[in-house]
């Protein structure tokens, strides 16, 4: 027998059960507005994944004087929608940055049931619709716009068997995805060891092999030569483009960032000068613009540039990167770095064989990543259809 629903009166709620209430959230919650220090409380993050210590890389101010305290069950927001999603029900007393947003519950609740109702993305959309700004794509919503906005109120039986079950399905998809991340990590990593092993060795397993002395590269076969970079490559930079238009362009990193008007014409492999994905090699075909994060490399005679694309993956960037805020590679650095160099037959065997490979290990990891999306997709439509009453917990 279905239960009797009816129209909450709420756009991004929509149908309801009839017995389920409606209430403003500030009638639900009041604000915690104490400041407090972080040498008495302890610094915690809003984030995605709810309240935490404070994480690492969370940017830090120098005054830890004027903080927000957070008392365990509160409920924390970040007010600005570059932090969407960033919110939780706090497991810890201590405090947070002036940005965020604590409620206190008023009377009885399940704050758990509303940790997952303050999670769903349609409730994101309509607290930062309250919200107010200067551009478009940055918004602030405070307590006094968030206090007004309409949310469901379930008997407290149902919020309480609402929150358990989705604590255990949500938990258990979550596994699930962490079970998919893990394979991908470890297809990555099996990639990475079969590039590094094609590379240095070769494709016959059973050669005569010598030592090269470089601990990246480590045995290569007995007739390969190790030579300098700058006897096989020319390696030049980058620079900003001066007109508009659709040529994609590349810094150090994995893909195009924006388009010009200029252009290059590929082949050609990009490697990193500076920046904190300097380590990433990217082959580009067709027309590019490379800008001053980015060497761009052309192979000379007798030299196949997909293999050196290969082998600039395998770098060991450690020794040669500069230490400083900001990671920089110097041409004069890739120039030097000795490569291991097999014929041009071998090196376009080597580089033919790792597409191939290459290719069949990125369709797997793209089936993973699949897989995750499918995962969040149907967490999401579970928090939704259970926080919002359109199924019931039987």
């Amino acid at each position: 027998m279905s239960r009797e629903m009816r129209d909450s009166g709420i756009e991004w709620i929509g149908q309801i059960p009839k017995e389920w209430k409606v209430n403003k959230i500030g009638n639900l919650y009041r604000v915690r507005n104490e400041k407090v220090s972080d040498k008495d409380y302890p610094p915690l993050s809003v984030t995605m994944n709810g309240i935490v210590p404070q994480l690492e890389n969370a940017a830090k101010t120098n005054n830890g004087d004027d903080r927000k305290l957070v008392c365990k069950g509160d409920f924390a927001i970040n007010s600005r929608s570059d932090r969407r999603g960033s919110c939780g029900v706090s497991q810890f007393e201590g405090s947070v940055s002036l940005i965020n947003t604590i409620l206190n519950p008023r009377g009885s609740m399940n704050p758990q049931y509303y940790n997952w109702l303050f999670h769903t993305e349609l409730f994101a959309d309509e607290f930062y619709k309250w919200g107010h700004g200067i551009v478009n794509d940055l918004w602030t919503t405070r307590w006094q716009e968030m206090k007004n906005i309409s949310i469901v109120y379930p008997s407290l039986s149902e919020q309480q068997k609402i929150a358990d079950y989705l604590d255990k399905v949500c938990g258990e998809v979550d596994e699930l995805v962490a079970l998919q991340e893990k394979m991908i990590e470890e297809l990555k990593a099996y990639k990475q060891s079969v590039i590094t092993e094609t590379v240095t060795k070769g494709l016959n397993p059973n050669v005569p092999m010598k030592d090269s002395g470089i601990d990246w590269i480590g045995d290569i076969p007995k007739h390969w030569i190790l030579s300098k970079a700058k006897f096989f490559v020319d390696i030049t930079n980058g620079c900003d483009p001066k007109t508009e238009g659709d040529i994609p362009v590349y810094g150090s990193g994995a893909s195009s960032f924006k388009t010009c008007g200029e252009y290059k014409d590929g082949p050609t492999v990009l490697i990193g000068r500076k920046g904190a994905t300097l380590h990433i090699p990217h082959y580009i075909e067709g027309k590019y613009w490379n800008v001053d994060t980015a060497f761009d490399v052309k192979v000379k005679v007798g030299f196949n540039l997909k293999y050196y694309y290969y082998t600039a993956i395998c770098f060991d960037y450690k020794y040669y990167v500069s230490q400083t805020t900001l990671p920089g590679m110097a041409q004069s650095s890739y120039n030097n770095m000795k490569i291991p160099v097999p014929s041009l037959e071998e090196q376009r065997a080597i580089a033919s064989y790792l597409d191939t490979k290459c290719s069949e290990i990125d369709s797997l990891i793209a089936l993973k990543q699949a897989k995750i999306e499918e995962l969040k997709e149907y967490k999401k439509s579970v928090i939704y259809e259970y926080v919002t009453g359109k199924t019931e917990v039987i």
